[in-house]
């Protein structure tokens, strides 16, 4: 194939899909497995909406010409290795693996099925894939990586609030993408004079502990770190800043449209649309497609 140039923008990395052996799938409706380490809410989210689409963009309909399932660990962890071995005992095509934890799950369960990640951040250096240009093994997909959005959003809270002092953070430190953000706020922060309060959650019932020690320490403003753990709570996240008049700031943009002050970030949303492209059955004929993919400037 011609030699084409690997785009990363906004954060957003196409990885080249590799080349992997797999048992043909028996002749019924191919299966794609769709696996969650969050609850999986019976109102679809803005980004699995975003996938069916970009499946339905495809020619794909699912209970006609491909069956869905999916699998949630509901903030479970533990549960995920079973779920992959689930979605493996139904001879699934490929899995769609959203987030690290559910990616990892993947990875450490079977080296066959084809795994396309989704918006998991630094996907080299928590070790999913050997590097970005030759992923090596069954994984590839779509990575979000944007470590010095995390120094621009206190930059934005700050033009908004002039007199912001102390910041609550909440972030999950188990997952090097948002430490390496982390890291990046506090470079911001002690530019502008601001002070940052670390709130951490390791699982999801962490966010009503956070919620309590947030409003006994009473700070100027909120800023929360998007990872798997973050993301599907963003409403319950703008609903508390807004009932606890802090000023806050996520990366997606619904979070706005919550309640919460503002969104700074990249399409999250499009980046499941373009998922979709890589589970795409025609691709799976018995190996994972080694076709690069170019991918456009995703809308902030």
């Amino acid at each position: 194939m011609n030699n084409r140039r690997r785009f990363v923008a906004h954060g957003l990395a196409a990885i080249p899909i590799p080349c992997v052996g797999y048992a043909q799938p028996p002749k019924t409706i191919p299966r794609i497995g769709y696996l969650l380490a969050v609850p999986l809410v019976e109102k679809p989210s803005p980004e699995r909406i975003a996938f069916i689409d970009g499946l339905r963009q495809l020619g794909y309909r699912d209970r006609q010409t491909i069956i869905i399932e999916y699998r949630s660990a509901a903030g479970n962890f533990d549960l995920l290795s079973d779920l992959v071995a689930e979605l493996v005992d139904l001879k699934v095509n490929v899995i769609a693996a959203t987030g690290f934890q559910a990616t990892l799950a993947a990875k450490n369960t079977t080296k066959t099925v084809p795994i396309v990640m989704i918006a998991v951040g630094d996907p080299v250096g928590t070790g999913l894939v050997s590097s970005l240009a030759r992923p090596g093994g069954n994984v590839t997909g779509l990575t979000l990586s944007f470590p010095e959005l995390g120094g621009k959003r206190v930059e934005l809270l700050k033009e908004v609030v002039p007199r912001l002092g102390q910041v609550a953070v909440v972030w999950n430190p188990q997952n090097a993408a948002t430490t390496a953000e982390w890291k990046e706020m506090h470079v911001a922060a002690r530019t502008l004079g601001v002070s940052l309060k670390s709130f951490e959650v390791g699982q999801a019932q962490d966010l009503l502990n956070a919620f309590s020690a947030i409003s006994k320490h009473r700070p100027s403003g909120l800023i929360t770190i998007l990872d798997t753990l973050v993301g599907p709570y963003r409403q319950l996240i703008a609903t508390f800043a807004l009932e606890n008049r802090l000023p806050s700031i996520l990366s997606l943009r619904d979070y706005a449209e919550s309640g919460g002050l503002m969104s700074y970030g990249p399409s999250l949303p499009e980046i499941y649309r373009r998922a979709a492209s890589y589970v795409d059955i025609s691709k799976h004929a018995g190996r994972v497609n080694n076709e690069s993919i170019l991918v456009d400037e995703i809308a902030a």
